[in-house]
């Protein structure tokens, strides 16, 4: 173990590893404050330990120093949006049961189960998963709240998790099903990873991240000392399980999705001073990523994009403690190609889960499983931790930009269910999560996303007080002896009002938002207006010896604008000052769609109809300047009207409102443009292009994309001797052994089973079985005129068993199975 460790300790510079010791130091200060009572909120769940924002710490940072966020028991929400989805999703999260939540755990334990485990992807391989979200939950909603039943369960799951621990006796705690021997083969080095299995295990240290988050954040937010200690025992048992791997076995083992490992560990090196945990943390860090991005690169086309953003969290942990601005650099540039590439007008990014092309966004639009909620969870972490280290008001922006648009809208404002996939496709809609039913990941973050509004509004830098965001709040400035109250109806009203409670001279550094034009922003003290200049960080500075009840008042304008697809195709989005517009639209009449996803693997997706893009509301103008032609509805805040500019199937005017109150219904957010002239032929070529796509889907009883994580997992893939990869733009899966995936056709439909291959793989050979039957014997050749190619085998009548296939590719001796592009299963 010494020589591998003294590899990883290269990787640390002299200064890094100084720093980590000085760091170390503050913390300890800041537990102090913890042993005596008064529990320290962490900055983030990313950061919650991050330099300079936890505790006694805080209140020494000098004014050149890095930004701290307040911690999230300082802030507490006013009347606002917000403040009704952090009290309905504090609903959601009492209606869980920690006790069916535990069971996988306890399960592993070898202790009994006092309920049985949720279903889902509770129960199919991710167990556990939720159990560590609920606990990071509970933690941020102890602090934003002051809650006592949620502390009262959040004790009560953390105690239950110390009996598993002990029961396992070296110090582990998890639900992976099988945990014990999967483990001991990965310790041994006997291991196979692939995007997002190790050993056959769906994605294990990804669910193993999420039992290091929460009990994290028990202790960094809510003050469980209990919690401390189980975590840095559970990070012994990791350090010595992987003891033995060598470099080449860690990264092979990282190709396999594993959350955010690298930087929880990061956090309980700078939490206990201790050099190994940073040595492991470095060892936890994907180096097939880094590497790009430290050459400024850009390589994220086909990779699956929520598997990234959390390792990319951990490369700026890392580099904060140990002053790497070279891993600090490859953070921030992930940050800005995604943000500027990749990222459409809600703040979100991914198709499918995937980072597709920046210069081709078509599938943002003809797909229906759009930006995945998670991603937008990672990417505000990951966008609290650059603005720490640079208070920029671009990072600020797109916080508010995604907070609003994505974060908000992704929360049924009745039941508090949450969103998977919102699509951007014309007329398709979303569904919703039930509590006892749905266990996706986007409800794990979900509950965290909405208990933790409070932690970004503000922030300070000595006596600097940042006002990030205008959400209505009121913050408790200990180390200064303030109270700032901020109150408003923002974004229904274009002004908000800060009231100082406190005698104290302090800099007030208000973000001027890039939604507000040049010198449109107007700053007005007890009454008389004071200057509002720009500085470079895009804030405007107030410093003055301030008085108790002094009120600032902020005007900020807002005007309707356009935003074009990213690839500048001709689909524009509409917003009106940070918030995006949508409509609600009513492509089949009399249609009453399903909302509420099943208790499926993949009732996360909006499966219902797709209504064809030529039948999408076009916004027709002889040019694309056409923001001017939006009107408000009196009397209706934020709610709008184009007369004359839309075009669309249903009759009356149509009435765009913000997309994050539009639930339960069909809708537009990125509309097709055209000028009066060309729309009969862009109608046209809209209805060609997608006549035989939406045919296939017609024709289809189930699919799976082979390749790509979410869809394999869903179909319960299995494998010996399995790799998968992107070839031109498109995934693949082949195997040296075998692989096989279970289909449903309930109704005993299936005809034909279709397969996509490449030309690049001919001559290999292998076996096609059916529920155990030979289906076909398979050899490539180079015959087909396209690069990628279908082929089509009879399925045998009734050869479902109780609506099932499986279907097994197996290579024959000496070849490979596969390459497999595409597989359909048809009518």
């Amino acid at each position: 173990m010494a020589a591998r460790v003294s590899i990883a300790s290269q990787r640390l510079s002299r200064r890094g590893a100084i720093k980590l010791a000085a760091g170390a130091a503050a913390t300890v200060a800041s537990h102090g404050a913890l042993a005596s009572g008064k529990a320290v909120s962490g900055a983030s769940t990313a950061g919650a330990v991050a330099a300079g924002a936890v505790g006694a710490a805080s209140a020494a940072s000098p004014a050149d120093g890095p930004v701290s966020l307040f911690p999230l028991n300082a802030v507490r929400l006013g009347p606002s949006p917000f403040l009704e989805a952090q009290q309905t999703d504090l609903r959601y999260i009492l209606s869980l049961d920690a006790d069916r939540l535990l069971a996988p755990f306890l399960r592993e334990a070898g202790l009994p189960l006092k309920q049985p485990t949720y279903g889902n992807w509770e129960s199919s391989g991710l167990d556990g998963h939720m159990g560590g979200h609920y606990l990071s939950a509970l933690a941020l909603m102890v602090a934003a709240t002051g809650d006592n039943e949620v502390r009262k369960r959040l004790n009560y799951f953390v105690e239950e998790l110390n009996l598993c621990q002990q029961a396992n006796g070296n110090g582990y705690i998890g639900g992976v099903p099988g945990g014990a021997a999967a483990w001991k083969d990965i310790a041994e080095g006997k291991l196979h990873a692939d995007n997002f299995s190790v050993n056959g295990k769906w994605v294990p240290w990804y669910n193993l991240h999420k039992t290091y988050a929460g009990l994290r954040d028990a202790y960094t937010y809510a003050g469980n000392e209990q919690a401390r200690t189980m975590l840095i025992a559970l990070c012994d048992w990791t350090l010595e399980l992987t003891s033995h791997l060598s470099e080449e076995q860690m990264q092979s083992m990282l190709r396999a999705e594993h959350g955010g490992m690298n930087e929880v560990l990061a956090d309980v090196a700078h939490m206990t001073g201790q050099q190994k945990y940073m040595e492991l943390a470095i060892r936890f860090s994907h180096q097939a990523i880094l590497k790009p991005l430290e050459e400024n690169k850009d390589q994220l086309t086909g990779l699956h994009a929520n598997t990234q953003i959390p390792k990319v969290i951990g490369f700026k942990r890392i580099g904060d403690i140990t002053s790497r601005k070279d891993w600090q650099k490859a953070a921030a540039f992930f940050w800005q190609t995604v943000h500027d590439h990749r990222t459409v007008a809600i703040g979100g990014n991914s198709v499918r889960e995937h980072f597709h092309s920046d210069k081709d966004y078509t599938s943002m639009i003809e797909e229906v499983e759009g930006p995945e909620t998670c991603n937008t969870y990672n990417m505000l972490k990951l966008t609290e931790l650059l603005f720490t280290g640079d208070a920029k008001g671009s990072y600020a922006d797109y916080y508010e930009r995604a907070l609003y648009n994505h974060i908000l809208s992704s929360q049924h404002p009745d039941s508090g269910g949450f969103v998977y996939f919102t699509p951007m496709r014309p007329n398709h809609y979303r569904v919703y999560s039930q509590p006892q039913k749905a266990m996706w990941c986007c409800v794990g973050s979900g509950l965290e996303s909405h208990a933790k509004y409070g932690e970004f509004i503000y922030a300070h830098r000595g006596d600097n007080l940042y006002v990030n965001l205008f959400i209505p709040s009121t913050l408790d400035w200990r180390e200064q002896g303030v109270q700032i109250r901020q109150s408003n109806r923002f974004p229904d009203e274009d002004r908000s009002t800060i009231t100082v409670k406190g005698n104290k001279t302090f800099t007030l550094k208000i973000r001027y938002p890039e939604w507000v034009e040049q010198g449109a922003l107007r700053v007005s003290v007890n009454g008389k207006q004071v200057a509002a200049a720009i500085g470079a960080d895009r804030y405007v500075n107030v410093r003055r010896a301030w008085r108790d009840g002094d009120k600032v008042e902020i005007q900020l304008p807002m005007k309707t604008r356009l935003e074009q697809m990213p690839d500048k195709s001709a689909y524009y989005a509409v917003l009106h000052g940070p918030v995006v517009l949508a409509a609600k639209t009513n492509p089949f009449p009399g249609e009453q769609p399903n909302y509420l996803a099943d208790d499926s693997r993949m009732g996360h997706i909006a499966s219902g109809p797709v209504c064809p893009l030529e039948q999408a509301p076009v916004l027709v103008s002889e040019n694309a300047a056409f923001a001017g032609r939006f009107r408000p509805v009196p009397g209706r805040p934020l709610t709008f009207t184009a007369p004359g500019l839309v075009q669309a199937a249903q009759s009356g005017p149509t009435t765009f409102v913000p997309f994050f109150r539009v639930h339960d219904a069909r809708y537009v957010v990125y509309w097709p443009y055209s000028t009066p002239g060309e729309l009969v032929e862009r109608r046209a070529k809209a209805a060609e292009d997608e006549k035989e796509r939406l045919a296939l889907d017609a024709q289809t009883i189930d699919q799976v994309a082979p390749g790509e994580q979410q869809p394999e997992s869903d179909h319960f893939f299995k494998a010996e001797g399995a790799d998968a990869g992107v070839n031109k733009g498109r995934h693949w899966r082949h195997a040296t052994g075998w692989f096989s995936y279970d289909l449903t056709d309930k109704k005993g439909e299936a005809h034909v089973l279709r397969l996509t291959y490449s030309k690049q793989d001919a001559g290999r050979r292998f076996d096609i079985l059916i529920n155990g039957q030979l289906l076909a014997e398979v050899r490539l050749d180079a015959s087909a005129l396209q690069e990628f190619y279908t082929r089509d085998y009879p399925i045998p009548a009734g050869a479902a068993s109780a609506g099932k296939l499986v279907i097994r590719f197996v290579a024959r001796d000496g070849s490979v199975a596969g390459g497999l592009y595409g597989l359909r299963l048809l009518r």
